[in-house]
């Protein structure tokens, strides 16, 4: 039997310009107005971006930073920045216009996760149970208010947060997870969708794959074609065949465009592939404690709110697991998190793809959820991110005023030399953000709407209110705090006009950011002896440079233990 009954007024749909202003507060906060950042692969990731877009067709073929080869993951993601740089560069920055690409990322994910939703909730199998009197909702209007709840869990999930607004190949993953997914389900949909689209989606569901072996390696399109020919084999035999031979071979089509145009081109007189390969297969290990240990102490608190309403959702549908909507994205999130526990690196980027099939099965929680769980929600979500507000508000006046005066004292610790700055514009915003949010927990205190969405609009509009908080009051402190650019122009006076090179061992995301800002010349694929070398004071001279002569010495402000030193190659060429 159905656990979902429900009469249509539960069913309003949330306005779309509400859920499209979501939208845009989510994403567009902390893609403008800030350097690089050190933290995740932003840095990095812009660096290869940069290269590219400044370069020749080398670089695009074999990513790399300044000279430094970086063909692991895949070159789709820096394709797309590179192309945001050349079209947009000229007028906002390459580092601003990179982020652009951030923005068409999200905007795939979030669709995908709503298409998805929806075309699962208008399934028959799906709808609530017949009122003895009518008045039960049309299968489009309970799709659309399920497809609206789990676009609002995919913007509150927390892991997602910082990730989807870094220049990284994980931003772009978590999007073609997402669409991988929604593909999917059209394809199983073999009731609603006519022959001919069986092929039309099993060539897409392909093509999408392939990009995602461009955009992070070939394990985690792997496990998910996998997982479909697995669920096929159960329920629906004959998609076998479309799997074979359309889906796996489109995928496989995909990815060797890029890596035969190596192969034939040879830039820099070689090849990524046996790079890109070797860290494909160092990704896949066996299950450890390292990666079992990180999973449990992480992945609640990274995937909430998703987590509990879907856990819910699995045991209210437990009598009908078999129906699609319950058990492809359960299919997919099994799979993932086996992944996750092979992974043998603990780290939050084999937690993300988890995000979308767990915010599509949660939506399937929303309408079997008790009043007083959802009251429960609703209240910590109010406590929790009210507070956050709170105290996001307390340290910007403190850090402006001195007061309080212990949270001027946290703020300034690390960093004295830091010079606040009061920004009218970016004032005003997180102000109209803050009484937008005391409006919305009025109207869902007061008002107790029965509506589906009520039980996740606080968490996804808390997280939203949050972030933006902290990009609007926090961007100058933060980029104080995470970016290499003073030190990039510091170590740039000491070079002079003319010098052939720069030699380094420093780190990808320092290398980007001295290449960017400095603009620093580094060595290239050949190996060159070069005028200067510049590394951290940690590691050991080089024997190279054993009579060098130091030039200078120094660190960024907020970072007193990373010091760098550059030296001048005093040895005869």
């Amino acid at each position: 039997m159905k656990p979902v009954r429900l009469p249509a007024s539960a069913t309003l749909a949330l306005p779309r310009l509400g859920l499209f202003a979501l939208c845009m507060l989510y994403i567009l906060p902390g893609l403008f107005g800030r350097a690089p950042w050190k933290i995740g692969e932003d840095a990095a990731s812009f660096g290869v971006m940069w290269t590219m877009a400044h370069g020749s067709w080398q670089d695009w073929l074999w990513p790399h930073i300044a000279g430094l080869p970086m063909p692991q993951q895949g070159p789709l993601t820096y394709w797309i920045g590179a192309l945001c740089i050349k079209l947009a560069g000229w007028l906002i920055g390459d580092d601003t216009a990179a982020r652009l690409s951030n923005i068409l990322f999200f905007a795939l994910g979030a669709a995908s996760v709503w298409y998805a939703t929806y075309a699962l909730g208008r399934r028959q199998e799906a709808q609530p149970l017949q009122l003895a009197f009518g008045g039960q909702p049309e299968p489009q209007d309970f799709g659309r208010t399920l497809a609206d709840g789990a676009l609002l869990i995919y913007l509150g999930s927390l892991g997602m947060l910082i990730h989807s607004h870094l220049t990284s190949p994980v931003a772009l993953q978590i999007s073609l997870v997402a669409l991988v997914l929604y593909l999917a389900i059209r394809l199983f949909d073999l009731d609603s969708e006519p022959p001919t689209s069986v092929s039309k989606f099993a060539l897409f569901l392909g093509l999408a794959l392939g990009l995602l072996i461009l955009t992070r390696g070939w394990l985690i399109p792997l496990t998910l074609w996998a997982t479909c020919m697995l669920l096929a084999g159960f329920r629906y035999k004959k998609l076998l065949l479309h799997l074979t031979l359309m889906t796996f071979p489109v995928a496989l089509a995909t990815a060797a465009l890029w890596l035969l145009s190596c192969y034939f081109a040879q830039p820099y007189n070689g090849s990524p592939y046996d790079a890109w390969m070797e860290w494909n297969k160092q990704e896949f290990f066996r299950p450890s404690y390292n990666s079992l240990h990180y999973f449990i102490k992480y992945s609640a608190w990274f995937t909430w709110p998703a987590w509990p309403f879907a856990g819910w959702a699995v045991y209210a549908w437990r009598q009908q697991t078999r129906a699609l909507h319950i058990a492809l994205p359960l299919s997919f999130l099994l799979a993932l998190t086996a992944l996750a526990f092979c992974s043998p690196y603990a780290e939050q980027s084999s937690l993300i793809p988890l995000i979308p099939p767990l915010s599509i099965l949660a939506a399937f929680g929303l309408p079997t959820m008790k009043r007083g769980a959802i009251n429960a929600v609703d209240w910590f979500s109010v406590m929790v991110f009210s507070m956050f507000a709170l105290f996001i508000w307390l340290s910007w006046i403190a850090m402006q005023t001195g007061w309080p005066a212990q949270l001027h004292h946290n703020v300034f610790k690390s960093m004295p030399d830091f010079m606040p700055q009061l920004n009218l514009l970016s004032l005003i915003i997180a102000l109209a953000a803050t009484a937008a949010w005391l409006k919305l927990v009025h109207w869902r205190i007061s008002r107790h709407p029965r509506v589906l969405w009520r039980a996740v609009v606080l968490s996804g509009s808390g997280v939203i209110l949050c972030w933006l908080l902290s990009m609007t009051l926090w961007t100058p402190w933060v980029d104080y705090r995470v970016s290499y650019q003073s030190v990039a122009q510091e170590i740039a006076a000491q070079l002079p006009a003319q010098y052939n090179c720069v030699e380094t061992n420093v780190t990808p995301a320092q290398r980007a950011s001295f290449a960017y800002f400095g603009p620093i010349r580094f060595a290239g694929f050949q190996v060159t002896q070069c005028d200067y070398y510049l590394t951290e004071r940690r590691v050991a001279r080089p024997m190279n440079l054993a009579g060098g002569e130091l030039l200078w010495e120094g660190h960024r402000p907020a970072d007193k233990s990373e010091r760098f030193m550059l030296f001048k190659n005093n040895q005869p060429h």
